[in-house]
């Protein structure tokens, strides 16, 4: 076995330096409503799951209830991925109805993808389900507790998170409509283990957490011991480690948000390059994550983020760059950068029939079509009392927009319009006979359009 390099040994004596044997601090209800009373609701859910963490967390909550006043339940999700699922989802019940709270059972489907996570599939369909389930204004606790968070640090440190993946499970967020607290997260295992045994209580054991194949078990059953018998508080120090990157990630939120706002393009979708170069790389990086993230929901790998950085910033002038993943792309045109979901080629070849002034659905994604009448303005209604074709850009079509004086190539107009070249073809073409009468939404071509006096029906078009 080749000895750990020098840094590395540094950096694990830096991270534990603080470590040193503690006093096992006792649980109790005591210790659960001091976190209660920091986070009032009008009323507390457990996500119980039957195990020994959520049964104490559910117990220590029933010795609260006059003191807090309010109502209390629990709520069960049965995964149906083991043999025993409906057998917990029964001692779940019993236990409710022994300690008398209010009590309910979800059932989901939990089954992952061919080649995609099991664990992660389950977790989420837990919380989809749990956040549908919640009522507005309702907290439901869940029993993540100290050691969980240091195991989740670990797990992230392991695939290379930033401040944000280090910052680990925070103590609040957001689930549907209510809110998800995690007040056991000051508390170790062994003091819950230790009130278990103290009040009696019976729970039951997943035996899929004696799985080694799951990164989370192997951590917990091989990793954190051991460094626990070297330093006795380390998962205290690793718990401290996550709430500073939580804070970083904060401050990195915020000067994100100033930098998007300052970089920020003539449309929602985009940013300006040129403003975006102005800032250090390091600020750059930082204001792409926090943009894409708030436009997709989730934050950009090292490697697509790498790939916009080189292929789009750093690409010639009068290229058109193009990065895709998951479903998004992200693109750059006359100095602006996109984020836009993916969306099919158009099917240019296909010709549609439109009676106005009815709206028109338009194939896949292309969205609807509207006409409303107007006086003066649109195509003159007398010219498409039987109806009109609905076609798509193939190239070559021009049009003498009112007003103009002389027939334009649309691509020329296009151009002076600023539209990307990437929504061009999306956008429906209006023809009479086997004239092109309109472009959706931009302009009415000569000599279609309605006199100042003349019924007119003005098209609009709204994407899909």
């Amino acid at each position: 076995m080749q000895p750990w390099p020098r840094i590395a040994l540094r950096s694990i004596r830096a991270t534990f330096q603080q470590a040193r044997p503690a006093r096992v601090m006792k649980f109790s209800p005591d210790t659960l409503h001091q976190q209660l009373l920091l986070h009032p609701a009008p009323a507390y859910r457990v996500a119980y799951s039957g195990g020994l963490d959520s049964h104490v967390l559910l117990h220590a909550l029933v010795q609260l209830r006059e003191q807090l006043g309010v109502d209390i339940g629990a709520v069960h999700v049965n995964h149906a991925l083991q043999a025993d699922a409906d057998s917990w989802e029964e001692h779940c019940s019993k236990v409710c109805t022994d300690l008398e709270v209010s009590y309910e059972s979800l059932r989901v489907d939990a089954r992952a993808p061919r080649g995609e996570s099991q664990e992660a599939a389950a977790r989420d369909a837990r919380y989809a389900a749990l956040a549908a389930w919640l009522t507005a204004g309702e907290y439901l606790l869940t029993a993540q507790h100290q050691d969980d968070q240091a195991e989740t640090l670990f797990l992230q440190l392991l695939r290379g998170s930033g401040v944000s993946g280090l910052a680990a499970m925070p103590l609040r967020s957001e689930l549907g409509h209510g809110q998800l607290l995690r007040p056991l997260l000051g508390v170790t295992r062994r003091q819950l283990q230790a009130y278990a045994e103290e009040n009696g209580l019976s729970w039951m054991e997943d035996p899929s957490n004696r799985d080694m194949a799951f990164d989370r078990n192997f951590l917990r059953a091989r990793i954190l011991p051991l460094l626990q018998e070297r330093w006795p508080s380390a998962s205290a120090v690793l718990a401290r480690s996550a709430a500073h990157c939580a804070e970083a990630s904060k401050l990195l939120v915020q000067l994100g948000e100033q930098d998007l706002a300052n970089t920020r393009a003539g449309r929602k979708d985009s940013l300006s390059l040129t403003r975006l170069l102005t800032l250090p790389p390091e600020r750059q990086r930082n204001v792409l994550r926090h943009w894409i993230e708030q436009t997709t929901g989730a934050m950009p790998s090292t490697a697509v983020l790498a790939r916009i950085l080189n292929d789009v910033l750093l690409s010639r002038p009068d290229a058109e760059p193009c990065v895709r993943w998951s479903e998004h792309e992200l693109r750059r045109y006359r100095g602006d950068l996109y984020l836009l979901k993916q969306r099919p080629e158009a099917d240019t070849s296909q010709v549609l029939q439109w009676s106005l002034p009815e709206p028109l659905s338009l194939p896949g994604a292309g969205g609807v079509l509207n006409a409303t009448r107007q006086t003066g303005l649109g195509i003159r209604a007398s010219a498409v009392e039987s109806g009109v074709q609905v076609g798509w850009r193939r190239g070559g079509e021009r049009c003498l927009p009112a007003g103009r004086g002389q027939h334009h190539s649309l691509k020329k107009l296009f151009q002076e319009q600023g539209i990307p070249p990437w929504e061009r073809s999306r956008i429906p073409l209006i023809y009479i006979g086997d004239q092109l009468a309109a472009v959706a939404g931009l302009w009415v071509c000569e000599p279609f359009h309605a006199g100042p006096k003349e019924p007119g029906l003005l098209i609009d078009w709204q994407p899909g």
